[in-house]
């Protein structure tokens, strides 16, 4: 059997291997570190004869051992194993039996994602996996977290904590330039050293936090891939996020899950589906969740029914958002996943209510109200400023409308964002039937020039789901 010279090289490159031939115990630790099971110096010396490990997941487990030593990615390729197997197109989209099941689905999430498998990634989100996933969490127990498998890394509250803080770097880059900035560093993020950490040695509280972190760190990977267009990844990030957090037995942190759901499924055009996951959110935290939670599930379903174009209903949803909000007591509402939810954002999410139901003057009151309140969160100024460009289009003032995308599109210039191309591609078609007004053409020459005027994936984007 040929020596696997490839594979020799990168151990030597990564400092693990020594040129005398020493150095194998080392690779063993480091790789068992990674594939969550024990593995001998024998093993490495099979590898380096040149036999390939049948599991997959050894297979990756070496790539990432020795990418993690080099600071970078290393393909299955260049550790001379060949291609990856198939992957299942339907991977990630039913909700997991339990919770370990949900960490083997999530970590080949993970590395499917980084190796652009298309099955996953080019593909529109499943209705039914939707409505199966948030069922399945309503009537589920809340599954008892057990102790992590002895003989891997050992968790500890330092290791949850860089998870934890990683995430929220992640999160700000997010919310300043969009998901399609820095969505695959997070994602090889967590396939290095999240999966790593799931498969490692905790006990029963360890654990607990161990899968609060990876529920919010995979939701942050779902809303960054909605962001940035790639829906059935988003869908399936957010299932799993989903079985992570009931975890936890933290009900509103499951919840606030199926409110993102829901806010994907009525950006993609399920209103309906939209409407029922976040009314799933809200009955599931009946007796633990806090008023303003409550409301924030009333306004996404109020979203639901305004695209849908239940005007009636939609005056009931955002009619017990606004009752539920006035009860807010910052003293006493519970530490749960909706403290950013305040009079701005409330504000912003009527007013997109009000838009798509057409009342273009309550739709500018209520933007007018949220603009300028989210500094940190680029993108949140970007889509209210664009609600208020398209109610004063709907008015007939063409001129303030005008100024006032103007103003959205330089906010945005720097956003990677697929839904902010599908708000200007929206605007942008509303105008077309304005004219060429001197307005107008002052506009579209100040603008011709800007990222998200005139993108291709815009145009796909906004003929595929309409308006958000």
């Amino acid at each position: 059997m040929a020596g696997n010279e490839r594979l020799a090289a990168l151990f030597r490159e990564a400092g693990l291997l020594r040129s005398d031939g020493s150095g194998r115990k080392a690779i063993a630790r480091a790789v068992s570190a990674h594939a969550g099971r024990t593995l001998t110096h024998t093993y490495v010396g099979r590898w380096l004869g040149g036999m390939v490990p049948r599991e997959i997941g050894v297979q990756r487990a070496i790539a990432t051992a020795v990418g993690e030593r080099l600071g970078r990615r290393v393909g299955l390729d260049e550790c001379g194993f060949g291609v990856p197997e198939r992957t299942a197109a339907d991977l990630g989209l039913s909700y997991p039996g339990n919770v370990g099941a949900s960490i083997g689905v999530v970590t080949r999430l993970w590395q499917a994602d980084l190796d652009n498998v298309q099955a996953l990634l080019a593909v529109p989100a499943n209705v039914a996996a939707w409505n199966e996933a948030s069922l399945s969490w309503l009537v589920n127990a809340t599954e008892k977290v057990a102790a992590g498998r002895r003989g891997g890394a050992r968790v500890g509250a330092v290791d949850i904590e860089g998870i934890r803080s990683t995430t929220h770097m992640f999160d700000q880059l997010d919310g300043r330039h969009g998901g399609g900035h820095a969505r695959r560093a997070l994602v090889e993020f967590l396939r290095t050293h999240l999966a790593v950490l799931l498969r490692g040695t905790y006990s029963e509280d360890t654990g607990r936090e161990l899968f609060r972190v990876a529920a919010q760190s995979t939701l942050l990977a779902a809303w960054m891939s909605y962001d940035a267009g790639l829906h059935g990844i988003a869908q399936r990030y957010f299932i799993q996020a989903l079985k992570l957090a009931e975890a936890t037995g933290d009900r509103l942190l499951a919840a606030g899950v199926l409110d993102a759901m829901s806010h994907q499924a009525n950006f993609v055009g399920n209103h309906r589906e939209a409407a029922n996951l976040a009314r799933a959110a809200r009955m599931g935290t009946a007796s633990v969740g806090s008023a303003r939670s409550a409301a924030h599930f009333y306004a996404m379903e109020a979203r639901a029914l305004a695209r849908a174009g239940d005007a009636a209903g939609c005056d009931q949803a955002m009619a017990a958002a606004v009752r539920q909000f006035e009860h807010c007591r910052p003293d006493d509402d519970p530490a749960d996943w909706f403290g950013y939810f305040d009079e701005a954002e409330l504000a912003a999410e009527l007013g997109h209510c009000n838009r798509d139901l057409g009342r273009a003057i309550d739709a500018t009151t209520y933007a007018s109200q949220a603009l300028g309140a989210n500094g940190e969160y680029v993108r949140s100024d970007f889509f209210v400023t664009m609600v208020l460009a398209d109610s004063y289009l709907a008015q007939g003032e063409v001129e303030q409308a005008c100024q006032t995308a103007l103003k959205a599109v330089q906010i945005g210039e720097g956003l990677k964002s697929a839904r902010c191309a599908a708000y200007v591609t929206e605007f942008r078609e509303r105008l077309d039937m304005v004219g060429l007004t001197p307005s107008v053409r002052s506009f579209r020459d100040q603008v011709s020039s800007a990222r998200l005027w005139l993108p291709d994936d815009a145009r796909k984007e906004s003929s595929r789901v309409g308006r958000r």
